[in-house]
């Protein structure tokens, strides 16, 4: 074999070793931060377990949310969300989850998953869990409640965020609509916020429509967001109808005191009650950087 060849295969080793290390690197932080290899049927837990598979960059408590004790509730605990499982209504109480500066720049980039590789999914270890194809032909779309755009940084992230568990029904035009365009601008947010705490889901009522095969899914006549930046230390919060929505998405901010008043939920606290009831009383659209969505 001639110099030139031998020196040349030298050189594609080297190239594809380096490959390898550089994808070992992109993924080390978040090896490190979650638990990768602990499987979905082992991350369902009852009331008593709460707590003990989840792992988060940082205070995992920020993600724990007090339900009222009357409202049925599994949480489940997967990769990057916690899912608040309501098996009665068959949607989430409520989706809690973080979303760092880093998860957003891996989100965003050429190397990120591609959602339309993804499928929705039941999960058969959520008593209650519906199937994908129980939303066929209902008038409603599948909303995530954890955004995918949020999720394309990891591809077990992805995959649980296509679960079931993370989807309520939402009218289209609402959906792909003012409620989409919050989602892009808590995306935005977390760029300069470095990280922060999402809280999403509906709000339920005595009177709403049900769908499904045995009209047994609960359609929410509102949605809540609720978002908290521990850097900054401030928060806000939006309610939305279910439904095309007339005005743009900032109209329909709020505080997270009046999400908790219609929810009877309580949001971080975890915090010390001063920094609490000071964050939660304040609707400040003012203080978060403005967004201009593409009409």
């Amino acid at each position: 074999m001639s110099k030139k060849k031998i020196l040349y295969l030298i050189g594609a080793v080297i190239l594809l070793l380096l490959g390898y290390k550089g994808a070992d690197l992109k993924n080390s932080f978040y090896k490190s931060a979650y638990n990768d290899e602990l499987p979905t049927e082992e991350q369902t837990t009852d009331k008593q377990d709460e707590g003990k598979d989840y792992k988060s960059t940082g205070d995992q408590s920020l993600l724990d949310v007090k339900l009222p004790e009357r409202l049925e509730n599994q949480t489940v605990r997967y990769k990057s969300i916690v899912v608040y499982f309501n098996k009665n209504y068959r949607v989430p109480n409520c989706v809690a989850y973080e979303l760092t500066n880093t998860m957003t720049s891996m989100a965003d980039s050429r190397e990120a998953e591609n959602r339309n590789d993804y499928q929705f999914e039941r999960d058969h270890n959520v008593k209650g869990c519906p199937d994908w194809w129980e939303y066929k032909e209902s008038g409603y779309t599948r909303g995530h409640m954890a955004p995918a755009m949020d999720m394309r940084w990891n591809r077990t992230a992805m995959e649980q965020c296509f679960l079931m568990t993370n989807i309520c029904p939402q009218v289209a035009e609402m959906n792909d609509g003012e409620w989409r365009h919050l989602e892009e601008a808590v995306h935005k947010w977390s760029r300069t916020a470095e990280r922060l705490i999402v809280f999403t889901g509906p709000i339920f009522s005595d009177d709403m429509e049900y769908i499904g095969k045995h009209g047994d899914i609960a359609v929410p006549e509102r949605f809540f967001k609720v978002i908290y930046s521990p850097k900054q230390n401030r928060a806000i919060a939006f309610v939305m109808e279910n439904k095309e929505l007339p005005n743009s998405w900032t109209n329909y901010a709020t505080t997270i005191d009046k999400v908790e008043a219609l929810t009877g939920y309580n949001f971080l606290a975890s915090l010390e009650d001063g920094v609490e009831n000071v964050i939660e009383s304040k609707e400040n659209i003012k203080d978060w950087p403005k967004y201009y969505p593409r009409r």
